[in-house]
């Protein structure tokens, strides 16, 4: 029995017209329609005419989060009096609930993008919603262009509606081409916002690491909560980790503590969403109350109900690619504004409701909009590879709200083309085609593909199945170890690896273990890409953490290119592999499918737990791990803690140099490297893996143009000091720089920039015939920079004219004049100066005349010695004559003779 009352309580009720009417007059439309109206429950059921006498039409809703699907898809068949599998079905990854009247589907946009690629006119669907696409994952945004592209080409019949509660309205807009702007009446219950950010300065979120002050205070904060208002509670924290920590702190509160993400069973996740006999009733009455502790799964799509309190630690999870270290992982961020406005919603769903936010109201000013789209942050291989699929490889014709970064998309298509998915045009080969079609990262794909070659379908599914959602923490950092305590686990992890193992051994073309006892095989389950937010992949709800496996490159895989394997096999796999399928042991086949999937992430040991990646990334287990003991790695998470410049190992597996030379065997190379190292020219061949040494003996014979280079980059590293300079060639260099600063051209720029990028005019032929430090040591820099000097205009003869070495005073001493400083100096004794009445110059330069007492030592600075004499000569007298007293010092210096003697010697 249809709830009538219900679905005509709903706010988007009004907006119904409107939307009609845009989609019959453009085909697309933005519906803005604030949390709690009903736009993810009655505007399907409108559109599908499941609520009137209208023509019934198949609609397709596309959710960004698998729970979503599951929830909006039952909140459905209820309001309609029925069960999920009728006429209002779902489809996620390993689960499907659709039958032969099923009219509205409820998928994930991965589920939607598998589809386009087998069926892109989707001839039986009449109308697209994609839902919460304010939220710019990259599988949301690409299945929109693709929509778009069938809309232009196949379908121009085929309605399309973007909606969302905060959407960037203007620019989706424009994107379905200036499709109306349809906006639901916002009548929500008040909310109120309450400000209660830490007593004290916290540190602020680096990589996956978030204060444990700042959790401490959120778990404050709810118990704060539970004391002043009514109502259950929901709390938003940005992952797994953060929950449990929280979770374990909130003991003694009388409520009971609930845990929503990713990776929480599907019936404890639809457990909260369908409330307890002992929540909250909708008048807010006090049952057991509940406490809600949610990543961004909880975020929009969903009412959890009895919910009156949200409190928001202000904190999200996205995905960051480090080109520079080949890692990429997800990082803790700031909410955006329309995370937090989402967040605030849930809490006046049902009833009026508060919101406590874990900071100020000023930080809150300098929040961004909207999230980070994560086709400008995440690693671009899958996207790439569905691009390729769809025949645009360049992505170029694809309507997008923001372009690919063109850096991020060439190192993707450099993926594709060295695991075989694409030729040398960017199109995919047929091997690439079918990588696509297995829900996994590319580069999972290849190692599914080329590990079931090598080691069975099946154990190769099963180390993929690991690979492509992170275990939990307490299996450990040994993927082996890992692996074997999936197959005997009774946890929500384990359940979900042996449905994935099904999956993936079908997909592989081997035999599947069969269901495990008590389960039923649901031959109807989707794929999913392992893009963004795909399934399988580590999300923005935080339930994976650091470089994580299922992301592949996208999640934490490292950047660059992997090892080609176009025929699908690999040969050689090391000690223990045997030469067919199934052959070698459990470790072996881990070790090997891991190397598959990141051949830049084989390690070797460098002492310590410390490893080498051939990525050139250092990587460190942690204390106590049993793989500390092991000369080779695949490893298959890593992360980078915050100011440490190498990776954390979190998942690995035993491997052999043979097993990776075979995996990263593009990386191999040999050959002579002649470079700057410790101070000195180091020759030696050199067979490497990537950045790892496999094996190193000196160079009797280097080439000389290779010592001519490494020298120069020694000379660039520490400078021309290398060389031997005199006191005489320091002087030259000065007088030179003295002349290039005051006179210009043609005097040469001496700084050590300029001369080494000219050493073939000065320092040859002694460069090419060094070999060593020591060689360039005995180089005369002062004899080597004289050709340098404008010999060629005839300048070179003027040098002692115009910057003199030393200049002759009135006493008829010679003394040296220094160039080093802004104006040159001529540092010389008060006596030596007497009857001189102008400052010398050179090349038109007043120096700086610093004169010096008796002893040597400063008197005073002048550089008008005129003006020295009429007025500050006394002062000086009147000091040292006492103190020097054999010296002259008479009345009138300008009138004196001058000398260098005492009265007596005179």
């Amino acid at each position: 029995m249809i709830r009538d009352d219900l679905l005509g309580s709903l706010p988007v009720h009004t907006a119904l017209p409107a939307l009609e009417r845009a989609l019959d007059g453009h085909g697309c439309a933005v519906l803005c329609a604030p949390p709690g109206t009903g736009k993810t429950t009655l505007v399907p059921l409108a559109l599908a005419g499941l609520l009137g006498d209208g023509p019934v039409r198949r609609v397709v809703v596309a959710e960004p989060r698998r729970i979503a699907a599951r929830a909006a898809a039952r909140r459905m068949a209820w309001l309609l009096g029925e069960r999920a599998g009728e006429r209002v079905g779902f489809t996620v990854r390993g689960e499907r609930a659709v039958g032969r009247a099923t009219v509205v589907e409820v998928v994930t946009t991965g589920v939607l993008l598998q589809r386009l690629q087998r069926d892109p006119e989707l001839a039986e669907v009449d109308a697209v919603i994609l839902d919460e696409c304010h939220e710019r994952h990259l599988d949301a945004d690409t299945v929109a262009a693709f929509l778009l592209d069938v809309r232009a080409a196949l379908r121009p019949g085929l309605r399309l509606v973007a909606a969302s509660a905060t959407t960037d309205a203007a620019g989706w807009a424009r994107l379905l081409g200036d499709a109306p702007v349809v906006t639901a009446r916002d009548v929500s219950y008040p909310v109120e916002v309450v400000w209660a950010p830490p007593g004290s300065p916290v540190r602020p979120p680096h990589g996956m690491r978030v204060d444990p002050a700042l959790l401490t205070h959120v778990a404050s904060v709810v118990r704060r909560a539970l004391a002043e208002r009514d109502g259950d509670l929901l709390c938003f924290l940005p992952g797994v980790g953060e929950i449990g920590r929280v979770a374990g702190q909130l003991g003694e509160l009388g409520a009971e503590v609930l845990q929503v993400h990713g990776r929480a069973p599907a019936a404890v996740q639809d457990a909260v969403l369908a409330g307890s006999p002992g929540s909250s009733d909708s008048s807010g009455s006090p049952g057991r109350r509940r406490i809600v502790l949610a990543t961004a799964v909880a975020e929009s799509s969903l009412t959890v109900p009895g919910v009156r309190i949200v409190v928001d630690a202000g904190l999200a999870r996205e995905p960051r690619t480090d080109h520079a270290r080949g890692l990429s992982a997800l990082t803790t961020v700031r909410v955006s504004q329309a995370g937090a406005a989402q967040r605030a919603g849930r809490a006046g769903r049902e009833a009026p409701g508060t919101v406590y936010r874990c900071w100020s109201e000023a930080e809150d000013t300098r929040l961004t909009r909207f999230p980070s789209p994560e086709i400008k942050v995440a690693d671009l291989t899958a996207f790439a590879l569905q691009a390729a699929c769809w025949g645009d490889p360049s992505a170029a014709g694809l309507a997008l709200l923001d372009p690919p970064p063109a850096g991020a998309l060439a190192a993707a298509r450099s993926v594709l083309s060295a695991i075989g998915a694409v030729d040398g045009a960017g199109r995919p080969t047929g091997r690439g085609v079918r990588m696509a079609r297995l829900g996994l990262h590319p580069r999972l794909a290849r190692a599914l593909l080329d590990g079931a070659a090598e080691v069975g379908a099946r154990r190769a599914a099963e180390v993929v199945a690991l690979l492509s959602e992170e275990p939990p923490r307490e299996y450990g950092d040994d993927l082996a170890a890992a692996w074997r305590t999936a197959r005997r686990g009774g946890d929500g992890y384990a359940a979900r690896w042996r449905q994935e193992v099904r999956r993936l051994t079908s997909a592989a073309g081997g035999e599947g273990p069969g269901p495990a006892p008590g389960t039923r095989r649901d031959s109807g389950a989707a794929t999913e890409p392992a893009h963004g937010s795909g399934a399988g992949t580590v999300s923005r709800s935080g339930a994976g953490s650091g470089s994580g496996p299922g992301s592949g490159a996208g999640r934490g895989a490292v950047s660059g290119t992997v090892s080609g394997a176009g025929s699908g096999t690999v040969s050689g796999a090391g000690p223990g592999t045997g030469s067919g399928p199934g052959a070698g042991s459990d470790d072996v086949a881990a070790g090997l499918v891991t190397a598959l999937a990141f051949p830049e992430r084989v390690a070797r040991a460098r002492g310590e737990g410390a490893f080498l990646m051939a990525s050139g990334t250092g990587a460190e287990l942690g204390q106590g791990s049993g793989l500390r003991s092991a000369e080779w790695l695949a490893v298959a998470v890593a992360d980078r803690p915050a100011h440490s410049a190498s990776a954390r190992v979190r998942l690995a597996a035993v491997i052999d140099e043979d097993t990776a030379g075979t995996a990263a065997g593009h990386l191999r190379v040999a050959g002579e490297e002649v470079r700057w190292e410790d101070g000195d020219v180091v020759a030696r061949r050199v067979e490497r893996l990537g950045a790892v040494e496999l094996a190193v003996r000196p160079l009797k014979r280097p080439d000389p143009g290779l010592v001519r280079t490494a020298l120069l980059d020694g000379l660039a590293r520490h400078g021309l000091g290398l060389l031997r300079w005199t006191r005489d060639a320091h002087g030259l260099r000065e007088r030179l720089a003295f002349l290039h600063r005051e006179l210009g051209e043609p005097w040469p720029d001496v700084s050590d920039a300029a001369l080494l990028s000219r050493t073939e005019d000065w320092l040859e032929p002694e460069l090419s015939r060094a070999r060593r430090r020591s060689d360039l040591e005995r180089i005369d820099a002062g004899q080597a920079l004289r050709r340098v000097l404008p010999w060629a205009t005839g300048d070179a003869a003027r040098l002692d004219e115009l910057a003199p070495e030393r200049i002759e005073v009135p006493s008829g001493s010679r003394i040296r004049v220094e160039y080093g400083g802004p104006q040159p100096v001529l540092a010389v004794k008060l006596q030596e100066l007497f009857g001189l009445g102008e400052t010398p110059a050179v090349a038109g330069v007043p120096v700086l005349v610093h004169l010096l007492s008796p002893a040597g030592r400063p008197a005073a600075v002048t550089a008008d010695l005129a003006s020295f004499w009429r007025d500050g000569y006394r002062a000086v007298r009147a000091e040292l004559r006492g103190r020097y007293p054999r010296h002259p010092w008479p009345e009138d210096p300008s009138a004196a003779v001058a000398t260098r003697r005492t009265n007596n010697r005179r």
